[in-house]
């Protein structure tokens, strides 16, 4: 299997996200500054999400982007993981 056809493993990633500062959250997976918008998205017609933190805290921001709660993690990696053959 070519590194092309293997299946990518995923898991969230912790952030430090200040409060009031706005963000964008990668949206359809290409960025290198996962779990943020590096403008790989470009000629996708997918667009990064836009969102401010509420407070300075630590957050599991999503990278599978299935989550049902963006940007931040929900667990559906670990679903998707055991899918592929990971767990």
């Amino acid at each position: 299997m070519s590194e092309i056809d293997k299946p990518q493993k995923f898991t969230p990633i912790q952030t430090e996200l200040e409060a009031g500062k706005q963000y964008y959250w990668c949206r359809c997976g290409l960025s290198k500054k996962q779990p943020f918008c590096d403008g790989s998205h470009k000629d996708t017609g997918i667009t990064p999400l836009a969102f401010t933190a509420d407070e300075s805290k630590s957050a599991w921001l999503c990278t599978c982007k299935k989550t049902s709660n963006p940007p931040y993690c929900d667990g559906t990696h670990k679903e998707i993981n055991r899918l592929a053959g990971f767990e």
